[in-house]
Parts: C-alpha cells; sequence; structure tokens
C-alpha cells in the first residue's frame, strides 16, 4: 500500500517534468503576462530608488502619470508631498506603508489605495520602493451609497414607527373593549402594511395614487373594478403620503362596509382626483370619496374620524372635510404638491 508521501513526491516529479517541458517560458513572456494584468486590473506600478528617481514604469495612468493631456498635473501640492513623505519614510525604516487618496476629478471624486513596498537586495538593504496604485473610486461609491440607503431605512423606520404608535394611541382611546381595540388596529397596521409593499417595491420612492386606493378598497370588496371608479389624474406619492393617504383610503373602506356603498351588493365608490387651483406656482391635488351611505352610521366622532379629519391632513400640510348629508358622504382632502409628482 502507498503512503500519502510517495503519492506526493510522484506529484512533485510530475510537475517538475511539465515545468522542464516548458523552457520557453522565460522572464519575458511572464513579464508580458503580468503587463495584461495589470492592465485589465487598472493597477499602476512604480519603482523608484533611493533618491526617489524613477527606474521603470508600468500601466501608469493619469493622476499618476506626470502630466494629463492637458499638461496639468492632477495631484496637489499637498498630496504630492504626502506620498512623497510615505516614500522617504519607507526607505529610511524598510517598513511598508499604506494610503488612501482622493482625488477630484471631472465627475466627482476618484479614490485610490496606494501601497508602498520596500525593495530590499540581497543583503537586505532598502534600495528602491515598489509604489502599487489601485482606483477604488466605484467601491467607495458603492459603499457611500449602502451608506445613504441604511440611513434612509433608519428614518423610514422611525417613521413608521411613530404611525404605528400614534395609531395604537388613537385606536385605544376610541375603543370600548379590548376585543375592539385589537379588530381595529389589526387593521389599521394592515393597511400600512399594504401601502408599505408599495413603497419597498418602488425602492422607497412611493406609490401611485390609483393603485394604492384599489389596493385599499380592494381588502373589503370582492370586485374593486365594479364597487370602485376612480378617475382623475394619477399622480406618484412620495412614501409619506402613500402611508398616510393608504390609511384614509382604509379607514373610508372600512366605513364604507359597515354602513355606505361597500355593504349594498350593487354600491359603488367613485374616487376623484383634480389638479387643485392653488398657488398659481405649486398647485396641490384635491383627492374626494363619495358614497351613499345608510342610515345606521353613527354620528359620534371615533377614531376613523379622527385620523380623516385630523391625522391624515396634518401629516401631509394639506386639510380635509368630511361631511355627511341626506343619505351621501363625501370626503375631500386637499394635498400639497411636495407629497406627489406628476411627471
Amino acid at each position: 500500500m502507498r503512503s500519502k508521501a510517495s503519492d506526493k513526491n510522484d506529484a512533485d516529479k510530475r510537475n517538475d517534468e511539465v515545468i522542464a517541458m516548458h523552457p520557453a517560458e522565460s522572464g519575458m513572456q511572464v513579464g508580458r503576462a503580468l503587463l495584461h494584468a495589470l492592465h485589465n486590473a487598472g493597477i499602476s506600478v512604480l519603482y523608484q530608488d533611493r533618491e526617489m528617481r524613477t527606474v521603470w514604469a508600468r500601466n501608469m495612468r493619469a493622476p499618476w502619470a506626470s502630466e494629463t493631456a492637458d499638461g496639468k498635473n492632477l495631484l496637489s501640492p499637498a498630496q504630492a508631498e504626502r506620498i512623497g513623505a510615505a516614500k522617504r519614510k519607507v526607505v529610511e525604516t524598510g517598513n511598508a506603508d499604506r494610503l488612501e487618496l482622493g482625488i477630484p476629478d471631472s465627475d466627482g471624486v476618484r479614490w485610490f489605495h496606494i501601497w508602498i513596498d520596500a525593495d530590499r537586495s540581497d543583503s537586505g538593504e532598502v534600495q528602491g520602493v515598489v509604489t502599487t496604485m489601485v482606483e477604488t473610486t466605484e467601491q467607495k461609491r458603492r459603499e457611500q451609497t449602502l451608506k445613504t440607503l441604511l440611513r434612509e431605512v433608519s428614518h423610514r423606520s422611525k417613521n413608521l414607527l411613530a404611525i404605528i404608535q400614534s395609531i395604537a394611541t388613537q385606536t385605544g382611546r376610541y375603543s370600548e373593549t379590548l376585543a375592539d381595540f385589537l379588530t381595529r388596529f389589526r387593521g389599521r397596521l394592515q393597511s400600512l402594511a399594504s401601502s408599505q409593499d408599495l413603497v419597498t417595491s418602488s425602492n422607497w420612492r412611493g406609490a401611485a395614487l390609483q393603485e394604492l386606493v384599489f389596493g385599499q378598497v380592494g381588502r373589503y370588496s370582492a370586485d374593486p373594478k365594479r364597487s370602485l371608479r376612480f378617475d382623475g389624474e394619477n399622480p406618484y406619492l412620495n412614501p409619506n403620503a402613500a402611508l398616510h393617504i393608504g390609511l384614509a383610503m382604509h379607514e373610508l373602506a372600512v366605513n364604507s362596509v359597515s354602513y355606505g356603498a361597500l355593504s349594498q351588493p350593487d354600491g359603488q365608490v367613485k374616487v376623484s382626483a383634480r389638479i387643485a387651483a392653488g398657488s398659481e406656482t405649486s398647485p396641490g391635488l384635491l383627492l374626494v370619496w363619495t358614497e351613499r351611505i345608510g342610515a345606521g352610521r353613527r354620528n359620534e366622532k371615533r377614531f376613523g374620524s379622527v385620523a380623516l379629519e385630523r391625522v391624515v391632513p396634518t401629516s401631509l400640510n394639506g386639510s380635509a372635510t368630511l361631511e355627511i348629508d341626506k343619505g351621501n358622504l363625501e370626503y375631500r382632502l386637499t394635498i400639497p404638491r411636495g407629497n406627489f409628482e406628476t411627471d
């Protein structure tokens, strides 16, 4: 039975034979291959002696080339001195150094990692420095984008928690029993979740008004295309507006299922959206919900009314009215321009 050591020796012999079969593998071939690798990876390499005289350079690009096409050096004097001081220190101590440098460019800032290594002779004396420059601009931009997104997610999450806290407080205030509270609170959380799904699927841009309205009413209607008629503008709501208008649509739909058009087999809710004649430079959006409503609706203020007339318009810096007269219910919500886009 052969030992592992014997197998390793045989493998080493085969490797030696393979190497021996390629005597044409010269330093020139290796050099050409490494040049291709440097070019493809965007790596610049500079070799200088102890006096900082350039001995050779490979794949030098701006800003590491001495001059750009227009003859202007891209490195500032301070940056050039920083790199020079680091190289001199490497020559003196023999210890490698590493820098990160941001260089202004027409497209913003270009970022580079710079490695400075000592080149030693056979006797161990430092005889030069090898400087390797690698551009990390795209990596830096991705990191900055990720940090921005994480801050945005944190901000949105805090806003959402504040909304939930407000809903819980107001729901508790207008609930007579724990069971009543839980039923209403769950419905409102589901409304927020539905609106939040639209916001998230748009990469936090927001939600289209028509899709939001149909989504909220559709949770309480077997056939929303028949029971809901939507006409007018279909602006794109920002995330905050989407969540609060979604809550308003939820409250109206719940009320309609109990006392209004959605409680009737042939009942229909009408929702219209029009650009309001407010400021000429910044017109708002007028959202109107109308329906026929039964006589059984209670007239006292409950959270639904408070949300529609106070919570939602205040959160949008807008205004709202809720009127019930002669069997008709009309809710009018004026939404300032900063909450939506029409393009």
